[in-house]
């Protein structure tokens, strides 16, 4: 039985006026895959994952989530079917804490003053804030200290987080090490092996291509805002890959 990619982009194109972004790229996901997604700047990546994500419509393509069709409207609609993309910035908000980003724009509330009104459930935020930390192997002193106060991976593990506790079925990562040390990226990788493993497919946008040979099943290259290649990590090498991104062939 063919194995059925839980996402497959087709055909897409997108135009800002005059400028072609993307022409035609088709990309897909496999479950529990893990995707390195590579070109040089202005290759296209960025624009292809935002409209992955909702961000952006396309001006032509299809976008299939596990078989089905869809039509992205909103960062709401692709995330509501599994679809979680982190930024480079994280988009985390430093003056909240730990707890409060995990579920920001997600609040949940409880029943007050006998039912006729609802407030923050923060006891209940906070117990599933340590859940999803605990699943992402990441030691935060207290789900109640302010993002400010973190480190770069202790950041990213909350974005993470905030993903799984959001159910996500594929996290799309855009150049998630870009701001880290040694240590910190081992670590970010070392969460997305474990990503893997809990069946949470990962698409993974980077320059650094020793990174990107640790951790990917596959890698997808983008020139021009074409897909000129698609390998198997394991049959190809990072001489290859750069050259594929350098010169096209």
């Amino acid at each position: 039985m063919e194995k059925i990619p839980i996402i497959k982009m087709v055909n897409i194109s997108k135009n800002f006026g005059a400028v072609k972004a993307l022409q035609d790229v088709n990309f897909e996901v496999y479950p529990c895959e893990v995707v390195a997604l590579v070109g040089d700047n202005g290759a296209g990546k960025s624009t292809l994952m935002k409209i992955l994500a909702g961000v952006y419509p396309p001006s032509r393509g299809e976008i299939f989530i596990e078989g089905e069709k869809v039509n992205f409207t909103s960062p709401a609609d692709a995330i509501s079917r599994g679809i979680q993309m982190i930024y480079q910035d994280l988009a985390v908000a430093d003056n909240i804490d730990v707890a409060g980003n995990i579920f920001l724009g997600r609040e949940l509330e409880k029943k007050a003053l006998g039912g006729f009104t609802k407030i923050i459930d923060k006891k209940r935020m906070e117990e599933l804030a340590w859940e999803a930390l605990e699943r992402v192997k990441i030691n935060i002193g207290s789900v109640r200290e302010k993002v400010e106060n973190l480190s770069g991976g202790q950041r990213q593990a909350v974005a993470i987080a905030r993903a799984i506790s959001a159910k996500a079925k594929i996290i799309i990562m855009d150049e998630p090490a870009a701001a880290l040390g040694v240590k910190e990226t081992h670590e970010l990788l070392e969460l997305i092996k474990d990503l893997k493993e809990k069946k949470i497919a990962v698409v993974y946008i980077s320059h650094r291509l020793e990174n990107i040979f640790e951790v990917s099943d596959r890698v997808i290259v983008l020139k021009g805002g074409k897909r000129i290649a698609d390998r198997q990590t394991k049959d190809t090498t990072m001489e290859k890959i750069r050259q594929l991104i350098v010169e096209g062939v």
